[in-house]
């Protein structure tokens, strides 16, 4: 059966071949002709070919940064901010024929293929999504802007902003839905499991409901709102909800479906969990 991800050169920059593999563990696998480059996050690499030569660079590798060590450092930087390693790892076909190397996802879930010039050019997404990235793929940041968002918004506060017109590899949790909103087509998603979206659609915030959904709900107190026009990318298991209940499991508290009240201890004791 042909893999939906297998894709074939269309585009005129180090426009890579690719196929993903795996299920809920996935992996891509990379093939580059001669001197072509894919930039990664550092310690994706699973495996590569010997003719596939491996070097650690600062920042994302782009080449557009400008202003020699000072814009290199720029970037580095951008790329702390969103959680991310100052450095970033630039895999280059120095032989001749084909090569491969394939990148592995950390967490459970999907790896997305998104072609940043079918997108308009710019993808925002969670902060620690970026995998793998075709080389001129630019790397930053993306903060919003208003009040509310910042101070309420959770993941959503510091995003990636991935710039450019080649394939981008992003890691997301757990099942991944995309939706494609109409102008004025809204949409309340956890703050958590809002993936990416393109820069067309108004991210803000709306309160989950009245005190009792608030305090009781578990779902916390507000969600994203998305206006369209433009594509959003949802994730069924965010990292940090993954991670939230492993460590309710190694306390010993046992199941918490209401990681999101705000009531803490007593609405564990309240829902039985202590």
């Amino acid at each position: 059966m042909p893999n939906p991800w297998q894709h074939s050169r269309t585009s005129m920059a180090d426009d890579i071949d690719f196929e993903i593999k795996g299920q809920e563990l996935q992996f891509v696998e990379i093939e580059l002709d001669p001197g072509e480059s894919a930039v990664a996050e550092a310690g994706a690499m699973v495996w590569k070919d010997a003719a596939v030569g491996m070097t650690t660079v600062f920042g994302d590798g782009s080449g557009d940064q400008g202003g020699g060590f000072m814009g290199k450092l720029l970037g580095a930087g951008k790329r702390l901010v969103t959680g991310e390693s100052l450095f970033t790892t630039v895999f280059t076909h120095n032989g001749g024929g084909k090569a491969r190397v394939a990148f592995a996802s950390p967490t459970p879930g999907a790896i997305l293929p998104i072609k940043l010039d079918s997108v308009g050019g710019t993808l925002i997404c969670q902060k620690d999504s970026f995998l793998a990235a075709a080389r001129g793929v630019s790397i930053g940041i993306e903060f919003q802007r208003r009040i509310m968002t910042g101070l309420f918004g959770g993941e959503g506060f510091v995003m990636q902003r991935l710039d450019g017109d080649g394939w981008v590899f992003v890691q997301m949790g757990g099942t991944v839905v995309e939706r494609t909103l109409a102008p004025g087509e809204q949409l309340h998603v956890d703050t958590g499991c809002l993936a990416a979206y393109t820069p067309s659609v108004d991210f803000d915030l709306v309160g989950a409901g009245g005190v009792k959904s608030m305090l009781f709900g578990g779902e916390g107190a507000f969600f994203a709102r998305l206006t369209g026009p433009g594509k959003v990318w949802i994730q069924s298991l965010p990292f940090s909800r993954l991670a939230g209940r492993m460590m309710q499991a190694a306390m010993g508290r046992g199941q918490n479906r209401g990681e999101g009240s705000i009531l803490g201890e007593l609405g564990d004791f309240i829902g039985g969990n202590n």
